[in-house]
């Protein structure tokens, strides 16, 4: 089609992720198939890769936006824009579980954190005692600098003896078949307490002028 010589593309194949390290497609395809393709980078420079007029360029790209570009009887036509994102996905996945403290009272937040490092694409789900009643709240900071870290944090607010159980985050690449789980024991008393070892007898006997020590172990 002379009045149409790129295919027109769908938003989605628009923004393109590409793990770090991976060639990608830049999907700019023609209608003629022997047209002569050119590509161009942001500061509108050509970009020499190989071309599949079924495809589009083929190759490593540098992350930002790109535009093709074809004669036809003359006259110059552009293709969309093309967006390319890279991403951080080692092959190994780090996960580390926190939690502050692992005894709450009943009424009390608790708060979990499971840490990624190292990789902006996984996928993670917690498995813990309020799953069901989808009690937890989740919130998930992408933290750049000076490292790429995942920061997903579970809140209970106003924990029962109920939510007494295994926290339990596993995290799953998005892309290879990896995947690491890391779990926590949290426990809920129904109402604090203190419990007192004396370290001597109910009954004591005390010279007179004597010093003694009365010890009691408190927890």
């Amino acid at each position: 089609d002379p009045d149409m010589p790129f295919v027109p593309s769908i938003p989605e194949d628009q923004f393109i992720l590409v793990e770090e390290g991976d060639p990608t497609v830049i999907p700019c395809r023609t209608s003629d198939p022997s047209a002569q393709v050119t590509l161009m980078d942001s500061l509108d420079k050509a970009v020499f890769a190989f071309y599949d007029s079924k495809q589009g360029f083929i190759g490593n790209f540098p992350a930002g936006s790109y535009t093709c570009k074809t004669m036809v009887k003359g006259v110059e036509f552009k293709s969309d824009e093309f967006l390319i994102y890279i991403l951080r996905a080692t092959s190994q996945l780090p996960v580390e579980i926190e939690a502050l403290k692992t005894v709450y009272k009943t009424g009390e937040t608790i708060v979990v954190t499971c840490v990624v490092f190292d990789n902006e694409v996984v996928n993670l789900q917690w498995n813990y005692p309020g799953k069901v009643k989808e009690k937890g709240l989740i919130k998930l900071d992408d933290i750049k600098v000076p490292s790429q870290k995942l920061v997903y944090t579970l809140t209970i607010p106003e924990a029962s003896v109920k939510d007494t159980g295994d926290y339990e985050c596993t995290a799953r690449h998005a892309t290879k078949e990896v995947k690491e789980n890391k779990k926590v024991v949290i426990t809920v008393h129904e109402k604090g307490f203190i419990h007192l070892e004396p370290q001597f007898s109910p009954l004591e006997a005390v010279n007179l002028h004597e010093v003694k020590n009365f010890v009691v172990d408190v927890q």
